[in-house]
């Protein structure tokens, strides 16, 4: 091939849309929508992800030489109708408003890519799970790997595995809908009072407060799981076909009663909940990859789709050591297959060559968004005359070290935005692990979030073992490892004994800020290579104050997404009792 070869990865009009550039097989640029219309998990057509991707690449729509959209919208229609028609006459409203949607916007996807770019080339359409798998196998740092990938639902696609080599990937079998790992755990999502496509991360995050004592229902009523991971639901528990809900009646009666009202309590219930399908999960993911094991043959495995994102159940597939290793694409949903739509046309479609290392990846740490330099910042803090101290390079990593050793929260801003579900350390606030009140501090005075909600820790990566019982790098934070014994803290009797949420304030370990109710930790390790500016951070954190673990969550408040800009990150630091913020070098003081 030529040099300069350049294709544009679009997803769209599920969840989580986004827009992804490459040239010549490298990712230069890829984000989701969500972060410049400030509208969480935005499905719309991805223009601003896009027209951001053409501004970094330096290039006009109609100069890209391929588009790929990240699934076939026919055969996505396929499924939708003949959903329907097997369970018609029910589910009229709900047909009525998804037929309209199709033939009003989603059945023109390739009219609208055209109008949108000015573009006239070959626009190409492989299906859901194919862009699932390419994200997983071809930014990976493997030569050849299995991959398994899983989410709600693609076209017909639910879950798939295969074999990927070099530059081609294989889908070797699949799971159809209405059968879904991934919709099953929604259904409890929703249940349990959370938000679909949104809140699995809480249920993930309550159920080590539970006891799994619905376990034994699910198997015996809602999934039929065999010994090679493939499964069948019982549909008559779920409305999802063809209704606006993910249970119906049968399923609210057969956990005895209707589901939690958003925003009220949690009980003792829903965090049994929880822990039951999460387990349900986890084991049907072991299965899974034990008969992908035995059918492949691979070293390596490589995961995507939305069922990735579960950390826990990732965590538990590495320990298994059915695998040499596992890698995990850092935007597993449905953003990821904007990605994986662009590398799946450089390599498979045309053929060029991909060669690894075995050790390094293609996604560049996941920083493929926009950066603001320190000259955007400068004037935008000078035009709205916010007050600030500029400090240099060795300055920096220095006094934010003080700042989070005396108990403060920063809101840091540095460098291009994560392209994932995940803040790594561009758009992060920042505190301190080691003070046992910093989780309650940032869930309810800066996330606005659910107290039970654990924060995860980024550890340097040359640190990881000391810390965790996990010696593999976790740079996605898409790995969950327990702390190591000997940094954990012995419980007393009446502690031991506490149940639910009572278990929450306990300090666990040296490190209480980041270590959930079971001893574990979603871990973010911190290469100096990807992001050197926020692994000096910790390194003079380390050096100062013998700790090279702090505190990251995602620089936003709840029901937004991450921010993007300098004003977004300023609106978001004076809507919250975050004590100060740093964009690039410059320091603000929330007391000025």
């Amino acid at each position: 091939m030529s040099k300069g070869i350049k294709i544009l990865g679009i997803s769209a009009f599920y969840h989580d849309s986004a827009a992804c550039l490459i040239e010549d097989g490298e990712i230069i640029a890829a984000a989701q929508e969500e972060r410049f219309t400030r509208k969480k998990h935005d499905q719309s057509f991805p223009a601003n992800a896009i027209k951001y991707c053409l501004e970094y690449g330096s290039i006009k729509g109609h100069e890209i030489d391929f588009v790929a959209f990240y699934d076939n919208p026919f055969l996505k229609f396929e499924r939708v109708f003949a959903t329907y028609l097997s369970y018609a006459p029910v589910g009229i409203r709900s047909y009525m408003k998804a037929m309209t949607l199709w033939i009003k916007e989603k059945l023109w996807i390739e009219e609208l890519i055209r109008n949108q770019l000015a573009y006239s080339g070959k626009i190409l359409f492989p299906e859901h799970h194919e862009s699932h798998a390419a994200s997983a196998f071809f930014p990976s740092p493997f030569q050849e790997a299995a991959f398994l990938t899983m989410d709600g639902v693609g076209e017909w696609s639910t879950s798939s595995f295969g074999i990927g080599r070099d530059n081609k990937i294989e889908l070797q079998a699949d799971i159809h809908f209405p059968h879904s790992l991934g919709l099953l755990y929604s259904a409890f999502t929703y249940y349990t009072g959370f938000r679909v496509n949104s809140g699995e991360y809480k249920v993930m995050g309550l159920a080590p407060y539970g006891k799994p004592i619905y376990k034994d229902l699910i198997y015996r009523h809602l999934i039929d799981v065999k010994e090679d991971g493939s499964f069948k639901m019982n549909m008559k528990y779920f409305n999802y076909c063809t209704g606006f809900t993910m249970t119906n009646r049968n399923f609210h009666k057969l956990f005895g009663g209707p589901p939690r009202k958003p925003e009220s309590n949690l009980t003792q219930k829903e965090m049994d909940l929880a822990r039951s399908v999460q387990e349900v999960t986890e084991e049907v993911v072991i299965k899974m990859a034990r008969h992908i094991k035995k059918e492949t043959g691979m070293k390596y495995i490589c995961l995507a789709g939305g069922v990735a994102l579960n950390c826990v159940a990732n965590g538990k597939l590495l320990r298994s050591g059915l695998f040499d290793n596992i890698w995990i694409q850092p935007a597993a949903g449905d953003a990821g297959g904007a990605l994986g739509c662009a590398l799946l046309v450089w390599f498979q479609y045309l053929n060029n060559q991909r060669i690894t290392d075995n050790k390094t990846d293609l996604m560049r740490g996941a920083y493929l968004g926009p950066e603001h330099n320190n000259g955007n910042i400068e004037t935008y803090l000078k035009e709205n005359k916010y007050p600030y101290q500029l400090l240099t390079d060795v300055e920096l990593p220095e006094k934010t070290a003080d700042l989070l050793a005396n108990k403060k929260v920063v809101g840091w801003f540095q460098g291009r935005m994560e392209f994932g579900p995940r803040a790594l350390g561009s758009r992060s606030i920042i505190g301190d692990a080691r003070l046992p009140e910093m989780q309650k501090k940032m869930n309810l005075k800066i996330k606005y979030r659910e107290g039970f909600r654990p924060f995860a820790p980024s550890i340097l990566a040359e640190n990881i073992l000391e810390y965790f019982e996990i010696d593999s790098e976790s740079p996605y934070m898409l790995l969950v490892a327990n702390v190591q014994k000997d940094k954990q803290v012995e419980m007393s009797d009446e502690q031991k004994s506490y149940f639910g949420l009572e278990k929450l304030n306990v300090v666990r370990s040296e490190i209480p800020a980041i270590t959930h109710v079971d001893y574990s930790a979603r871990i973010q390790s911190v290469n100096a290579k990807t992001n050197p500016r926020y692994h000096e951070l910790i390194t003079r954190f380390n050096k100062k104050y013998g700790c090279p673990v702090i505190v990251n969550t995602s620089f936003n408040v709840r029901g937004e997404p991450i921010v993007c800009t300098p004003r977004d990150a300023y609106l978001c630091f004076m809507r919250t009792e975050m004590d100060y913020l740093i964009m690039g070098n410059y320091l603000l003081d929330k007391t000025e």
